[in-house]
């Protein structure tokens, strides 16, 4: 008679597919809309209430310049929300990132004006701007690999993608809210205490979001890290000694991405309301019917993405934003609001093709030990060079040389990233979940 000993091997608790999507989006929701209300309202209402001894042009260039902290503390937080997330792991990480994020945003809203407590209070809104990229500096990256570290084989840029609708469903929010608002109370009072009302009420979103978040276990190709005791002690060390081309590839490639999306928005809504005699409202409104170009090309691209890999898809869509550059100024300067209509549409849509899928080719760049460090440093160094002086370079250029000059800047971005992605490897078909 002969005996048996079977050794059960222990069980990974494994998320549902619908709390692991709902949780990477409702996050980047949170983020975009956060990041985006600070957007309109510095060149609405920050030039106004934080920096009135300046003139008018001015004004506006310094409300632009706390814009763009964001953006240089972004890479601070990409490196200790990565270390935090590469250490311990992406649930816990998350949880903190959007807390960091939340707290700033809705201290924004509380903030006293230039006229109550003088210079004090756009440093103040400096404070709270740096804290906000600290946060969205982790944030993002996070919800990509909730995503696609939980996405089965052959289906990780479809799982990707769903972090990246959190951007237009943000903005769609946060515009949207700027148009409510607009609609039920007077300009003075919109001007006077209005405005603060989106930063507070994000915080419901927050507590949302975390509540979502808490109920998640860690990814299963973290898990395995975990189990092998493989983490790395210093992952942004270990990404700057062991992969730094792959740092430099993938945030070149990611600048069009960011070019695309604040020249179609920011720019153009400081340029449209200030130079083509458009109210607020009025362009708002047609930003915001455009978004949904942005929304829809998203899915769009991942299934592009996964039907002819990452390469081919992405180099595809940068060749069509170079493009879109040379038609910049006509179409925005032509004082036909289809043609401006269809130039918000146009670049949205662009947008959308070149951000579906941007996530999953950063994250496939890195092995699972160092992904989060090194696809949050990628995103947001790329952050730094293509969106955070992107409005104040735009504006400079289109004063210096007209909007021309805007569409070439545009198109020298995209072919820039379009060098990139023709020296990025492809990794459509490679099982890079189990790379630790």
């Amino acid at each position: 008679m002969t005996s048996t000993t079977t050794t059960a091997s222990p069980e990974i608790a494994t998320n549902s597919k619908t709390r692991v999507l709902f949780a990477s989006l409702v996050g980047t929701t949170i983020e975009f809309f956060d990041f985006y209300i600070y957007a309109t309202a510095a060149v609405l209402i920050f030039p106004h209430l934080f920096f009135p001894a300046s003139s008018g042009s001015a004004a506006v260039l310094q409300s632009l310049a706390t814009f763009a902290i964001a953006f240089i503390a972004r890479p601070i937080g990409a490196a200790l929300f990565g270390h935090l997330g590469d250490r311990i792991g992406r649930k816990a990480t998350l949880v903190a990132a959007l807390l960091t994020m939340g707290v700033s945003t809705v201290c924004i809203g509380l903030l006293p004006s230039y006229a109550q407590i003088g210079i004090v209070a756009p440093l103040l809104l400096a404070l709270c701007r740096l804290g906000q990229g600290l946060g969205l500096g982790g944030e993002w990256s996070g919800a990509v690999l909730l995503a696609t570290e939980n996405a089965p084989e052959g289906k990780r840029a479809w799982y990707g993608m769903f972090p990246q609708l959190g951007a237009p469903i943000g903005f769609i929010l946060a515009t949207g809210s700027f148009l409510l608002l607009g609609v039920l109370m007077s300009d003075q009072a919109f001007m006077q205490w209005g405005w603060r009302i989106p930063f507070v009420a994000s915080a419901i979103l927050v507590i949302v979001g975390l509540y979502i978040r808490l109920k998640l276990h860690e990814t299963p190709a973290f898990q395995k890290v975990l189990d092998k005791q493989k983490e790395v002690n210093i992952p942004f060390k270990e990404v700057i000694t062991k992969h730094f081309p792959k740092l430099v590839l993938g945030t070149i490639a990611a600048i069009c991405t960011f070019v695309v999306f604040y020249l179609t928005t920011v720019f153009a809504l400081n340029w449209g309301t200030t130079k083509l005699g458009y109210s607020r409202g009025e362009f708002l409104e047609l930003q915001l019917i455009a978004t949904l170009c942005f929304a829809a090309f998203i899915p769009l691209s991942a299934i592009f993405a996964e039907k002819f890999g990452r390469k081919l898809t992405s180099i595809s869509i940068c060749a069509l934003a170079a493009v879109f550059g040379l038609f910049f100024s006509d179409m925005l300067a032509s004082g036909n609001t289809f043609v401006v209509f269809l130039f918000l549409c146009t670049g949205l849509s662009i947008m959308g093709l070149t951000y579906g899928p941007i996530g999953t080719v950063l994250s496939e760049l890195f092995p699972t030990s160092v992904r989060y460090t090194g696809s949050a440093l990628t995103f947001n160094l790329a952050g730094i060079f293509g969106a955070s002086f992107a409005p104040l370079i735009a504006t400079k250029l289109a004063e210096a040389y007209g909007l021309q000059a805007v569409g070439y800047y545009l198109s020298a971005a995209a072919i820039l990233s379009l060098i990139a992605f023709l020296l990025i490897r492809e990794t459509k078909d490679q099982d890079v979940n189990n790379q630790i």
